[in-house]
């Protein structure tokens, strides 16, 4: 399901953009059982990332002895969170892959490049979740598929539920921390380029970061 309206540019989300969407269907009444605080319940709803205090981002081994990390500054994004029923929540994010940033412009233009990301030709990367499960006290598994240029493979995120809170403008704010390591060859990210003494230049290896502040979306109308 796309949560996203066909056509729309991107930008750093609007905290009043997002349409609210039907919430999925099923439940689980093991994952319920996980959960501890009965205050999640209240958080039941739609809500969208925060890109002012939120980060996309990821590292990888360079040439074998430092780690190389950056973010993507531009995404959209829909969430939608059961706090009764983890295995209720939905999340969706996409991302301009010509946004990447590592604070080093040739590495960049190296990057969304056709030896990786290939921006021109695939503007555009998806996480869209397929089943989540509480596997602990504050701690979720979300299952999704991951789509890097014209391949589509399904990944698992770890996140940690940090907690919420009303900021001064009355707005609910959820934090949310999530991790998950791929090998980027899978998605033909394959540059390959080796070192004298026999490593690679750039890992195959690259671990997914989502450190995300979401914001609570109003009910339409």
């Amino acid at each position: 399901m796309n949560l996203f309206n066909r056509g729309t540019p991107f930008r750093r989300a609007d905290r009043t953009e997002p349409a609210v969407t039907q919430p999925p269907t099923g439940s689980s009444a093991t994952a319920t059982a996980v959960l501890r605080d009965p205050g999640l319940a209240a958080l039941t709803g739609e809500w969208a990332i925060d890109p002012a205090h939120s980060r996309i981002g990821f590292s990888v081994r360079h040439a074998m002895v430092t780690t190389v990390r950056g973010a993507f500054l531009e995404y959209q994004s829909r969430l939608y969170f059961d706090g009764r029923d983890p295995s209720r929540s939905k999340a969706e994010i996409i991302i301009a892959t010509e946004s990447v940033d590592t604070g080093v412009e040739q590495r960049d233009g190296h990057l969304v490049g056709r030896d990786f990301l290939d921006a021109a030709t695939y503007p555009r990367m998806r996480f869209l979740s397929t089943a989540v499960e509480a596997v602990g006290p504050d701690v979720y598994r979300m299952s999704g598929d991951l789509t890097i240029k014209a391949t589509t493979r399904p990944v698992v995120l770890e996140l940690t539920y940090i907690g919420h809170v009303t900021d001064p403008f009355g707005y609910q704010r959820a934090g949310f921390d999530g991790t998950t390591t791929i090998n980027r060859s899978e998605w033909g990210l394959t540059y390959s380029t080796r070192l004298a003494e026999g490593g690679a230049m750039v890992s195959e290896k690259v671990r997914l970061q989502f450190d995300i502040a979401a914001i609570r979306t109003p009910p339409a109308g």
